[in-house]
């Protein structure tokens, strides 16, 4: 399918009221016609004929013909802009659940600002096609074909003469279309980088400040300002150079009836009334040649950003749910990674990774950074599709999952934790938004999360800033945990969750967590080795690969990275004493 079909494909739905648009838009064209018509009558069969009887009723059919065109105008712009304004509704909707469809590669692969300006700057542009200059083009080439054609019945060799500056309009435009396209792509891909930049540093404003960076991102903004405003002057200097042959076109047509006209006049070969019809019509030709540069510059936008949008809409995403995906009621939560392998942009990310997780366990996954560990989970969640190997749920591929099935079984704390601009309410609730509120509570208590959220203003009903602003990083990983825990899943994923934590609090959380291991098999990414001391299962990762797996007290009795790593975090001290110590202190206080 071509960007303009797509188009179509939504203009379609509204066929009946572009088809009442374009009939009342032909009514007014021909309507245009009558009192130029009328007024040539009056001068030849009132005014020089000294037939004033003619005139109460020539001067009513004047009246009435213009408040009946006045009428339809209103008419037809307001069924024109409904049309528009579906349209823009349709297309914007379909492209948002296209967005939402995308896999990690795309989201990759784009910046913010771009899709922002697809959804906004470039809908707008399409908006505006459909709403003005659709039924512009269609009335100006009506108004210029009735008009040549009514002064042809007043003299033939008139009509000929005001057809000369034809070619020269139409060259005019062919050569403006073939230089404004590129003009609006760099337009759009300026204002696309622009946006994206500013998005970007608003988003990172903490960033900038901590470092401060104003004075240095204040220079790079300057500079995607300026080829933004480049691109605008590139782009009105073809304007600059055809609009005013427009121009002198549109006042030629005004210097031919003027001449010649009024020597045809003088030469009786036309009447004075003739003279004033075909003035009259003058503005019905007049109008098309001055506006034909802007409607090129309007159709070349629409189509830049026709094409813009369905380039970002018609990305299909790599990872896609199977026709017949297999959606059982929930799933039991045995995982088994066989062999496999991910690789991207030509790098290994990870290598023949092969274990196997029954429904209850729960994994600790620790290694470097960088080692993979995410990816794994990645892979297991189906983000990514493996390489090689297969990823197994229940016994079966994830890829002959339902993809939204397989997810919503599910809870995922992530390592980079975004909070939504809502309630803390409404964003421990967004995997089960129709949760009652204890629910919602029950799981803050098992995150921890209950006590700084009541101790907050307005307790659960206190609205966190964009990404979390306003909490810590210990309370946004809370509210993080909460949300996943809050799902119920039958697979829980612990990405770096208790990081920003206290060890106490997260001694409480693996507690709670122990609660619900019967029913949930729980992954526990983690650089402490108290995080994934307990596990059923550990997997030291390095370089993309498995290097050691067991419990705890195997892999410390190999003597391998993960030994070195407890020795490192704990030094020569038993474990086990270490927490007795810290007990007996805790204790004394």
């Amino acid at each position: 399918m071509t960007p303009y079909k797509w188009f179509f494909s939504f203009l379609k739905k509204y066929q009946k009221q572009m088809l009442l648009g374009i009939f009342l838009t032909t009514v007014i064209a021909v309507l245009s016609t009558v009192n130029p018509y009328i007024s040539g009558v009056i001068v030849d069969d009132v005014i020089l004929s000294e037939n004033y009887d003619l005139l109460p009723g020539l001067v009513a059919c004047l009246l009435l013909v213009t408040l009946f065109t006045g009428a339809l105008r209103f008419l037809y712009q307001v069924v024109f802009e409904t049309a528009s304004q579906g349209v823009l509704y349709d297309m914007r909707n379909r492209v948002y659940r296209k967005l939402l469809e995308e896999d990690f590669a795309f989201y990759n692969r784009k910046r913010t600002g771009d899709l922002m300006s697809r959804q906004t700057g470039d809908m707008e542009a399409i908006r505006h096609f459909v709403a003005l200059v659709i039924y512009a083009v269609y009335q100006n080439v009506l108004l210029f074909i009735f008009a040549l054609l009514m002064i042809f019945t007043v003299n033939t060799r008139l009509a000929l003469c005001m057809l000369v500056v034809l070619p020269f309009t139409a060259y005019c435009t062919y050569r403006q279309s073939k230089e404004v396209k590129p003009a609006f792509q760099r337009n759009r891909n300026c204002f696309s980088s622009l946006n994206a930049f500013v998005q970007e540093n608003i988003s990172g404003n903490r960033v900038v400040k901590a470092f401060a960076g104003e004075e240095f991102e204040k220079e790079k903004f300057q500079k995607e300002n300026d080829k933004f405003k480049d691109a605008q002057i590139k782009a009105s200097r073809v304007w600059r150079k055809y609009l005013p042959v427009f121009e002198i076109l549109s006042y030629a047509l005004t210097l031919v009836l003027m001449l010649y006209g009024g020597y045809m006049v003088i030469c009786e070969e036309i009447t004075l009334g003739d003279l004033v019809r075909v003035n009259g019509y003058l503005w019905m030709l007049n109008n098309p040649l001055r506006m034909a540069g802007w409607w090129v510059n309007d159709i070349q936008n629409f189509a830049t950003s026709v094409e813009k949008i369905y380039a970002t809409y018609s990305e299909e995403p790599r990872v896609k749910t199977p026709y017949t995906g297999a959606s059982a009621e929930k799933l039991r939560g045995d995982v088994e990674f066989q062999n496999v392998s991910y690789r991207a942009d030509d790098e290994d990310i990870v290598t023949d990774i092969s274990f196997r997780v029954k429904a209850g366990q729960t994994v600790g996954i620790i290694g470097s950074t960088g080692a993979g560990k995410s990816t794994l989970m990645n892979l297991l969640c189906r983000f990514y599709d493996t390489s090689s190997g297969q990823v197994l749920v229940d016994g079966q591929d994830v890829r002959r999952l339902d993809l939204y099935h397989l997810r919503d079984n599910i809870g995922m704390a992530m390592q980079d934790v975004f909070l939504f601009s809502d309630t803390i309410e409404g964003n421990i609730a967004y995997g089960r938004p129709d949760c009652s509120f204890e629910q919602v509570k029950h799981a803050a208590i098992m995150a921890d999360a209950n006590h700084f959220i009541n101790a907050l203003p307005d307790g659960y009903d206190t609205i966190v800033g964009e990404r979390g602003v306003g909490l810590s990083g210990g309370q946004k990983q809370r509210i993080s945990l909460a949300r996943a825990l809050l799902k119920d899943p039958s697979i829980l994923i612990l990405d770096d969750t208790t990081s920003a934590v206290d060890m106490e609090t997260e001694s409480y959380i693996q507690g709670q967590l122990k609660k619900i291991q019967s029913d949930c098999t729980v992954f526990i990414i983690a650089y402490r080795i108290s995080s994934v001391r307990d596990a059923d299962l550990i997997l030291v990762m390095d370089n993309g690969r498995i290097i050691e797996q067991g419990t705890h007290e195997e892999l410390v009795a190999k003597g391998g990275y993960y030994a070195q790593t407890f020795r490192n975090q704990y030094g020569e001290i038993p474990y086990d004493l270490l927490q007795e110590k810290k007990s007996m202190g805790k204790a004394g206080n």
